[in-house]
């Protein structure tokens, strides 16, 4: 990165004082021994390793399941500026929302010439067997993740939506557990908004997406495609700490035109199943024939109103980063507002003039596939190698609709412990939004991922980064 860029610091604010939200913090930070907080670091790795809080690195043939690394340095959010920030998710997700359900039904926004039909019609994540459907309560995306970076005091961007199947906030939870449990006195000294309560919100608005053939009191479970799969302790943990049942596919059958699972008492109707097995696995007899991870036959149940899937089938498309181009015609043509949080420029690699300015520029810019999640099939065009760069640039003249590219950002740092002391580590924020018929509920905080090696832009935990608690301060 070049040595002119000037980033915000979240802590100081380029100041030689802590910024308000931070003060309390830096105060009691002050008064610390540096080695009794790295010793404390040791015991958060400690409590994460007996917790088994692990995830799963695909095509690594070694230290498949690894931690998460946890610094110990808390990411700070006053409340006025979680207050802007909830506004503008709110928007997001609420047009989110409008526009699934109107490309699966009377496609305004294609007609409107807002959205190119070809995005949609020749987009893998449209789910042709979606249209008509109308989900329980009109709800498509019953759990999102929005990833947020911040450039400045008052700047902050959405850098991607995650509406399929998001993850992470079982680290959320667990991060707080082990601030709380490190540092009580801190807890009494800041008073930071509780994230405790988000298993609780998340079955309460499942519920409250129940189908019409409930009858009583909702029965929730958690789909997982099994131990194998990256994120299946977060498959547990929820539906450990939701009080529901953790199924797999052949835990599960059509039973009486309901989706039933097999327990100690004999099969028992799901109302509201919470999956987290990707569209294409879902249903064999619908989608992918080789399938054993799914239900045979969930799509029928589906589509006839006995059971309620969250997120619904279809969701997916709303993740593809070259529709995310669209995002603020999208929010305005539901909402008849400006968007409130802004989108990061975006260069459309399908389009001729943008894949020529991409190829021009592309030691500067960052490329990412459409579909691409992970931080993987991405290129950092500032930290990539000439090597890298013409690989790179092959792809993009092979197939300029699989990639988008935006500008490097100017990232903002928050301080992570080192051994010298605090060090600036660029971050994102990944809050979690839950949507019922009723009501939208933010978790107060979400998932802050953070870059470890100095200079890198790169968060995501499958590239090396890690994680930190996020504190919103009440007011």
């Amino acid at each position: 990165m070049s040595n002119q860029i000037q980033f915000f610091d979240e802590m100081t604010g380029g100041a030689s004082q802590a910024r308000e939200p931070y003060a309390p913090y830096d105060a009691w930070f002050q008064g610390e021994d540096l080695d009794d907080l790295r010793n404390k670091s040791a015991e958060a790795e400690g409590f994460f390793r007996r917790t088994g809080i692990t995830f799963n690195v695909y095509g690594q043939t070694e230290a498949d399941e690894r931690l998460i690394p946890f610094d110990v340095v808390p990411r700070i959010i006053s409340g006025r500026e979680w207050t802007r920030l909830t506004r503008g998710i709110e928007q997001r997700v609420r047009a989110i929302n409008a526009f699934l359900y109107d490309i699966y039904h009377r496609q305004e926004i294609l007609r409107a010439g807002r959205v190119p039909r070809e995005l949609i019609d020749a987009n893998v994540a449209f789910l042709p067997q979606m249209i008509g459907v109308a989900p329980p309560g009109g709800i498509y995306t019953h759990i999102v993740g929005t990833d947020l970076v911040r450039t400045g005091e008052d700047e902050f961007f959405v850098l991607e939506d995650n509406a399929r199947t998001p993850s992470g906030v079982s680290y959320m939870l667990e991060n707080r557990e082990t601030m709380l449990q490190m540092f009580p006195d801190l807890f009494s000294r800041i008073k930071v908004r509780p994230v405790q309560n988000y298993p609780a919100n998340l079955r309460r608005s499942l519920a409250a997406c129940a189908p019409n053939a409930c009858d009583g009191d909702c029965t929730v479970a958690v789909l997982t495609p099994g131990i194998h799969n990256s994120a299946y302790f977060e498959h547990a943990f929820l539906a450990d700490q939701m009080g529901v049942e953790l199924v797999e596919g052949h835990d599960l059958r059509v039973k009486d035109g309901r989706i039933a699972m097999r327990t100690t008492q004999g099969y028992k109707a799901i109302d509201v199943l919470y999956r987290r097995v990707d569209d294409d696995f879902l249903d064999p007899l619908n989608f992918n024939p080789d399938s054993m991870l799914g239900v045979p036959g969930i799509m029928d149940v589906y589509r006839a109103g006995g059971i309620t899937i969250a997120n619904a089938p279809g969701t997916g498309i709303s993740d593809d980063k070259a529709l995310y181009s669209y995002m603020p015609d999208i929010i305005e043509f539901y909402t008849g507002e400006k968007a409130l949080l802004q989108n990061v420029p975006t260069h459309r690699c399908s389009e001729p003039e943008a894949l020529k300015y991409v190829l021009d520029h592309l030691a500067e810019l960052v490329v990412k596939e459409v579909h691409g999640s992970g931080g993987y099939g991405m290129l950092v065009g500032p930290a990539a190698s000439k090597k890298e760069l013409e690989a790179f640039r092959a792809k993009l003249v092979a197939n300029p609709g699989n990639y988008i590219a935006q500008p490097t950002l100017a990232l903002s740092t928050c301080p992570i412990l080192t051994k010298a002391g605090l060090a600036p580590r660029h971050v994102d924020l990944r809050p979690f939004v839950l949507m019922a018929p009723d009501r939208i509920t933010i978790t107060p905080g979400g998932l802050t991922r953070v870059a470890l090696q100095e200079g890198s832009l790169v968060v995501n935990s499958s590239q090396g980064g890690g994680t930190k608690d996020t504190w919103v301060l009440e007011d």
